[in-house]
């Protein structure tokens, strides 16, 4: 039976503007195994994991769960949770980072401030240096384990900061990885190729060719930074930003040129499975249909 990896490269479907949304990331440090709905599924407090999830709706903040690579015995964790907050606006990127005895202690966060780029003073500030992020949770989707944990594991045999995260979104497009701290998602990726964002995101910039996205922009608005990129040849992370999205796409280059992008949704022909076990569905997908310069 096909995995739903292996149907989604054999139809080609894009991965561009497929990255999940958030303006802030909320990232929680919790060993042992993880289950489907990790945050209620896992050796974190179960009422404390669903209050966190309801703090941040509506905020731009996404919260997940996050863990070091290698083997995740079911034992009683150790005490205390490392903590990440990372802001993706382009410009105004940071990432802070704390750790904490209790993880009811984030429940004193202003979820709202965060969502907006405003950090309170949370922790400190991470010192230079990408975060990377890889999906393996196994519970949610096989295709995360198979094909992640290998990835974080060979990644984190490299150096650098890496973490196993508990949810990118898009299973099909596995193994993923989002980097911090510009927030880009990728997928489909290979050990070379992650190396490789690594290195891309170090230097300021990101890899066009396996990019689902930079999670601070909606999907439109993915699509058409995705396609300005394409069109002009430029890596820098924080080169484009997005503006208007009400109709075409306004996409604004940090020199001055400006473009309008027409962006449409349309279903996603044949029906394929979004994740193993999961019926055949039509997930959306956002089609550029025009690049105007102004």
């Amino acid at each position: 039976m096909s995995t739903c990896t292996t149907l989604s490269r054999e139809l080609t479907e894009p991965l561009a503007a497929t990255a999940a949304t958030a303006t802030t990331w909320l990232l929680i440090e919790q060993a042992g195994p993880w289950g489907a709905k990790a945050l209620t599924e896992s050796h974190l407090d179960a009422e404390l994991g669903r209050t966190l999830d309801a703090a941040c709706a509506g905020t731009g903040v996404r919260i997940a769960l996050i863990r070091r690579p290698g083997r995740h015995a079911d034992r009683l964790p150790a005490a205390g949770h490392e903590v990440i907050v990372a802001h993706t606006a382009p410009g105004r990127s940071w990432v802070r980072r704390a750790a904490v005895a209790d993880a009811a202690e984030l429940l004193g966060l202003d979820f709202a401030a965060l969502g907006g780029g405003e950090h309170g003073g949370f922790g400190t500030d991470h010192p230079d240096g990408p975060i990377a992020l890889v999906c393996t949770n196994g519970r949610r989707d096989r295709c995360c384990a198979l094909l992640g944990r290998p990835l974080a594991a060979e990644l984190a045999a490299a150096g650098g900061e890496v973490w196993e995260v508990t949810h990118l979104g898009g299973h099909r497009f596995s193994p993923t990885m989002l980097v911090l701290p510009y927030g880009y998602a990728y997928g489909r990726l290979t050990g070379t190729a992650a190396k490789e964002v690594l290195a891309a995101t170090a230097a300021g910039h990101m890899v066009p060719e396996w990019s689902r996205g930079r999670s601070y922009w909606g999907r439109p608005g993915q699509a058409a930074e995705q396609a300005v990129r394409l069109l002009t040849g430029e890596t820098s992370a924080d080169g484009l930003t997005v503006g208007h999205t009400t109709g075409p796409v306004e996409v604004r280059h940090s020199d001055g040129r400006r473009w309008l992008v027409e962006v449409a949704e349309r279903a996603s022909e044949p029906a394929r499975p979004e994740s193993c076990g999961k019926a055949p569905g039509t997930p959306s997908r956002m089609d550029v249909l025009s690049i105007r310069e102004l």
